[in-house]
């Protein structure tokens, strides 16, 4: 019998998390919309991935609250019997440039809760049912270069964040790789706007002169990385910190805040 796998995108009413949704919904996978609050967004995603022929639900849960994590992963299970894909989407990115000194308690919890804590507590949920079933994929998201822990002046709490998961990504493929389970991250270079929810064909004319491919990213050029991380036959790639930014650098190496 076929076996339908069960894959949770979090933060997937919108951008990329969207876009990762829809794509492994084509690709066969029973898909969990999570969302926080717009719920309008997560209800076309859903109905989108049905009206294609997929499986899918929506879940609300705030991904930096624990209980809110346990439900959503209770309720996957509740519903589908299992929880075999991971990708953690949620990541919050403020715009405004800001030395460390100017940050603000609450800006800090806000970034280092939403893109580091949220994604242990989410790993640490799903672990069991992985290990059950003797096969995960485990995505995370992060930056251009996060796996070389480079100074990025004016992001330091994001980039301590990113760069604190580049090292888990890392230590859990090792201790999970006797269970079947595998664990990468995915880093996209600057996609932005509209661009998060577009495909590769949308921008084939569209000139970019920051990136040196010379075009801007979309979330296809991300979520087809995904996708292949999480095939059956992509069970020997692991612990891989894995570009997807065009050529584009990122990092300003000097501070540019006010």
């Amino acid at each position: 019998m076929e076996i339908r796998r069960v894959a949770i995108v979090t933060g997937s009413s919108s951008g990329l998390g969207k876009k990762t949704a829809i794509t492994l919904a084509e690709s066969g996978f029973r898909v969990v919309v999570n969302y926080r609050a717009d719920e309008q967004g997560a209800d076309a995603v859903v109905e989108a991935v049905r009206t294609a022929g997929g499986e899918a639900i929506a879940v609300q849960a705030d991904v930096t609250k624990r209980p809110h994590i346990r439900r959503l992963v209770e309720e996957t299970i509740a519903t589908w019997g299992r929880a075999d894909v991971l990708v953690n989407n949620v990541g919050p990115f403020i715009r405004e440039r800001k030395r460390f000194a100017d940050v603000t308690t609450t800006e800090l919890d806000f970034l280092v809760d939403g893109n580091l804590r949220s994604a242990l507590e989410m790993v640490k949920e799903v672990l069991p049912y992985m290990r059950r079933e003797k096969w995960g994929r485990i995505i995370h998201f992060g930056f251009g270069r996060a796996s070389e822990a480079p100074a990025w002046p004016d992001r330091s709490v994001y980039a301590a964040a990113k760069v604190g998961l580049v090292s888990f990504t890392k230590s859990l493929a090792v201790e999970e790789a006797p269970f079947g389970i595998t664990v990468n991250m995915v880093c996209p270079g600057d996609i932005v706007g509209e661009n998060k929810e577009k495909n590769i064909a949308d921008v084939k004319r569209v000139r970019d002169d920051e990136t040196p491919r010379g075009r801007p990213g979309t979330g296809e050029d991300v979520a087809r990385v995904i996708r292949f991380l999480c095939e059956e036959e992509s069970d020997f790639v692991t612990g891989n910190i894995v570009n997807v930014t065009g050529g584009l650098d990122v990092i300003h190496p000097s501070s540019k805040a006010p």
